[in-house]
């Protein structure tokens, strides 16, 4: 169930015309400035895209320029992940094709972080999410007692039943103006 929903998803991310797509990437982004949960924030956590997503770059710019220090996550075998600050010229591409950081790392202590913006696939209106599977944010969010949001294309939002050891993210950003 959850392998069809995340590759149909998947399909209209990535089917998502490419003008349309910048259009919500940065009407998304505006709203997240704009967000008390960000503006209140002096660490944040978010994500390196991957061409389909949401794209964090614009984000990451402003947050910087605005004086915040951006962690991104490292993850290690076995679900674990660690955010550590953002270095761009740490970044090595993956056999995944994702960028991620590498070599001498400053970790973050989760207690340190006031907003992670989680990524995911899907999404249902009250903050559950499918990831890409590989239980890094779950495992995360759990011991984690800072703010949560999540930008969100409409194609993303989906009815399902999350399980008992899913975390909800507190809010989701999604944007309607650009359907």
């Amino acid at each position: 169930m959850k392998s069809e929903l995340r590759k149909q998803v998947l399909q209209e991310m990535k089917a998502l015309p490419r003008e349309q797509k910048q259009a919500i990437d940065q009407a998304l982004t505006e709203r997240l400035l704009q967000h008390p949960f960000y503006q209140d924030a002096k660490v944040i956590a978010t994500y390196l895209s991957f061409p389909h997503e949401f794209q964090t770059q614009r984000l990451i710019e402003q947050a910087l320029k605005d004086g915040k220090k951006v962690l991104i996550p490292k993850t290690y075998p076995k679900g674990r992940m660690d955010f550590v600050v953002y270095h761009p010229q740490q970044l090595v591409r993956t056999s995944f094709g994702l960028l991620e950081p590498q070599g001498d790392l400053e970790v973050v202590d989760a207690s340190q972080i006031d907003l992670i913006h989680v990524p995911g696939l899907t999404f249902s209106t009250d903050g559950y999410r499918i990831g890409y599977g590989g239980g890094y944010y779950d495992r995360y969010l759990e011991q984690f007692s800072g703010h949560t949001l999540s930008t969100v294309y409409p194609c993303q939002v989906q009815d399902f039943i999350p399980e008992n050891h899913d975390i909800p993210v507190e809010e989701v950003l999604i944007d309607e103006g650009n359907l």
